[in-house]
């Protein structure tokens, strides 16, 4: 790799064993959320935690082929097995939030820009493309548009961006 300023070229051996676990997203309403996450784009919720006295919640997601490697036995093995994993989504809902009109939060990608996006890499990037669009999902992007046409990019239902691109 290129020597590029600030890059540390030879990190400690012991973050050899660190796991970048997950993105966290405020979302309005969660049962919105989830059935984007979790029908659009196919992850599985691993976790939910209520903490009801400071008025929030955390649904944790990711892709898991198969819903058997979740363990069922206890909220400790879960726990467990979500922190282990990489790539994991947390959604937090904070309360009452649902009720309002539209999102309360600022997605990044307007004045003062901030948070960009996140991304899902898909086997066929036009069959993901036509089946978004047949769900009504709102493109930010399409595919073809704009200087990189090999991408796109939908909302999700608090108009976060999620890129989408082709392995």
């Amino acid at each position: 790799m290129e020597n590029i300023k600030g890059l540390c070229t030879n990190p400690d051996p012991v973050t050899q064993k660190y796991v970048f676990n997950h993105t966290m997203l405020r979302v309005r309403d969660p049962e919105v959320s989830l059935d984007f996450y979790s029908r659009i784009l196919g992850m599985k919720l691993l976790r939910k935690i209520d903490f009801n006295e400071w008025k929030f919640s955390l649904y944790f997601l990711a892709m898991i082929e198969n819903e058997s490697q979740i363990p069922t036995d206890n909220d400790k093995s879960r726990a467990r097995f979500t922190a282990g994993l990489s790539g994991v989504l947390e959604l937090t809902h904070n309360h009452g939030t649902e009720l309002e009109e539209k999102t309360p939060y600022h997605n990044g990608n307007t004045e003062p820009r901030g948070f960009g996006h996140i991304c899902f890499s898909v086997p066929d990037i036009k069959a993901a493309c036509a089946r978004f669009e047949a769900l009504g999902v709102p493109f930010q992007k399409k595919l073809g548009e704009g200087g990189m046409k090999d991408i796109a990019f939908i909302k999700d239902p608090d108009n976060y961006w999620v890129e989408i691109i082709e392995a």
